[in-house]
């Protein structure tokens, strides 16, 4: 049985890693959406979305928002918090973000670069002298014996844009899963509960104890060489707080969090605000079952450890403050966060020359400090998903963003991401055509 869970863990999280992607993006959008933004009913067929989906069998509640430039977004918020949770949803309710975790991250990784702390091609065993020696597998998932020599070092510019070579239980298979979850490789919790497909295993406590065991693994490609999710971004907050000489966790609260007002962002929810935790359900045949409730949740408890990529609880109208701090290129309410230069190169795209990017949130585009960029007809778009049904995004070129949160696992087991994108475009349009 438990091997049995194992499998159906691992292609949940790949199938739902896939699907959310290519449902979430803003593509096709790009021109016009300015225009769009300044309207007032610029949400219509959002808000009439959000309706359809939110009551029995469906959604509890939901919230989505789209930010125009300089401007407070416009929220859609309906329902309730949870099916037996009768507080509403609301901008201010907590969400497990989880791999919307990873642009903070970046973004973080960043703000060291600009400062002269580190490079982007700086080989990453300069700060963490045990990834020097790497070895890797010499078939993808294959065996973990048959091994050769890394040809080159891993990068801080690879952790960045899953480049680095570095697996992720929840994308691998095989006897390397195993190996992970032996040494406690499981940077992300989901539920106290022993239900198939969502019950993970115990994580290593402390991001050194997590860097030390990560070391000791294969990685499944030479560095530099594939797009491939992976735990790259659990590892920076290792080195960040090495650079920094702070914990991670505080390192973000004082360098990001604070500063731009984020005051409902954090890796454990404090117990007075168990009540603004969302309930996250898995769905099983298409039944919601509760699988982390708010007021006895995994994330009122303290962490194993602050993980970069999956660690993070937060709110749409704090995601918001985040992505507006980036589209106006790091300044927030008069109040400079980032540098310029800091927003501008963690939107671009980082991956190394011949890599082809993941077609994941829309057609195959770029990577950068965390999250997908777009190229092309979408070029200026930055941002990622959460497992857990959350999307953020911010368009560079016109200064707006676009949200959309849920808690549901996992994110391709209903409709809603897909048709959320067709009713933004469908209030784009409509709006458009009335010039």
């Amino acid at each position: 049985m438990k091997s049995e869970n194992r499998v159906l863990e691992a292609a949940l999280n790949r199938r739902a890693l896939l699907q959310l992607g290519a449902a979430a993006g803003l593509s096709g959008l790009l021109p016009g959406l300015a225009q769009a933004a300044a309207r007032p009913d610029m949400l219509a067929n959002v808000r009439a979305l959000l309706t359809r989906w939110v009551g029995p069998g469906k959604f509890p509640g939901l919230v989505a928002s789209l930010g125009r430039p300089g401007q407070a977004p416009e929220f859609v918020s309906l329902g309730s918090q949870g099916f037996t949770d009768a507080d509403p949803m609301t901008p201010d309710t907590l969400f497990r973000i989880y791999s919307m975790t990873k642009p903070i991250t970046g973004m973080a990784a960043m703000h060291l670069i600009a400062q002269g702390k580190m490079a982007l091609d700086q080989p990453v065993h300069e700060v963490l002298p045990q990834f020097k020696d790497m070895k890797v597998q010499n078939t993808y998932d294959g065996s973990i014996t048959a091994l050769h020599p890394a040809p080159r070092p891993i990068t801080m510019r690879h952790l960045l844009t899953h480049t680095s070579g570095l697996g992720y239980a929840i994308v691998q298979s095989g006897p390397i899963v195993r190996l992970m979850e032996q040494k406690g490789l499981i940077p992300g919790q989901v539920t106290q509960l022993p239900i198939n497909g969502f019950t993970r295993a115990k994580s290593i406590s402390g991001l050194k104890a997590f860097a030390d065991a990560l070391a000791q693994v294969p990685l499944v490609y030479d560095p530099g060489t594939h797009w491939s999710y992976s735990m790259g971004l659990d590892l920076m907050g290792h080195v960040i707080e090495l650079l920094s000489g702070k914990p991670f966790d505080q390192y973000l609260k004082d360098t990001i969090f604070g500063p731009a007002g984020m005051k409902d962002t954090v890796f454990q929810v404090p117990r007075a605000d168990a009540g603004r935790l969302a309930t996250n359900y898995g769905v099983i045949q298409g039944i919601f079952v509760a699988i982390d409730e708010g007021n006895r949740s995994l994330f009122l408890e303290k962490p194993a450890a602050p993980f970069g990529g999956a660690g993070l609880v937060s709110t749409p109208r704090d995601y918001d403050r985040f992505l507006r701090m980036l589209a106006q290129f790091g300044q927030i309410d008069g109040k400079r966060v980032l540098s310029e230069k800091a927003v501008r190169l963690g939107t671009s795209n980082l991956l190394p020359k011949g890599v082809a990017g993941p077609a994941i949130m829309g057609p195959a585009g770029g990577f950068g400090a965390g999250g997908r960029v777009g190229l092309g007809p979408e070029a200026g778009i930055y941002g990622w998903a959460g497992a857990a049904g959350t999307v953020g995004m911010v368009d560079m070129v016109h200064g707006l963003r676009s949200q959309i949160f849920a808690q549901f696992m996992p994110a391709d087991s209903m409709k809603l991401l897909p048709e959320f994108q067709t009713a933004l475009k469908a209030d784009v349009m409509a709006l458009l055509e009335k010039r």
